[in-house]
């Protein structure tokens, strides 16, 4: 069956780095666009950043482009989240899900995975 599993998430200073994955099982990932989405406590869902299936193009929203670089790695079937010069505003629950579609529209996303933490803190 088709999974997504997100790791990598954790406690980090401010200013400090983490890199998130996201492992894609039951599914050929060449043919899907895969988006990093994250939500904190009492916010709505919010669209970080996603990767085309095509040709590998790469949308950011404002809040972390400069910060953060999505990657993916098909023939590990991976996709990554770097994430630096994090913010303590950066702190949320983080998710990757899969699309037929490069978007930042959440209900375009078919399947997701469980979530990793990240909190940004001193």
């Amino acid at each position: 069956q088709v999974q997504l599993v997100e790791s990598g998430g954790g406690l980090v200073q401010p200013g400090g780095s983490l890199r998130l994955s996201c492992a894609a099982s039951g599914f050929t990932l060449d043919y899907y666009a895969i988006g990093w989405f994250r939500q904190a406590p009492g916010k709505e869902r919010e669209g970080v950043s996603c990767i085309s299936s095509s040709d590998g193009s790469t949308y950011y929203a404002d809040s972390v482009k400069g910060r953060f670089t999505i990657s993916r790695d098909n023939a590990k079937n991976t996709v990554y989240l770097q994430m630096n010069s994090l913010k303590p505003e950066d702190t949320a629950v983080y998710y990757c899900a899969r699309s037929r579609w490069a978007t930042m529209f959440y209900h375009k996303y078919d399947y997701w995975g469980q979530g990793t933490q990240v909190t940004v803190s001193s």
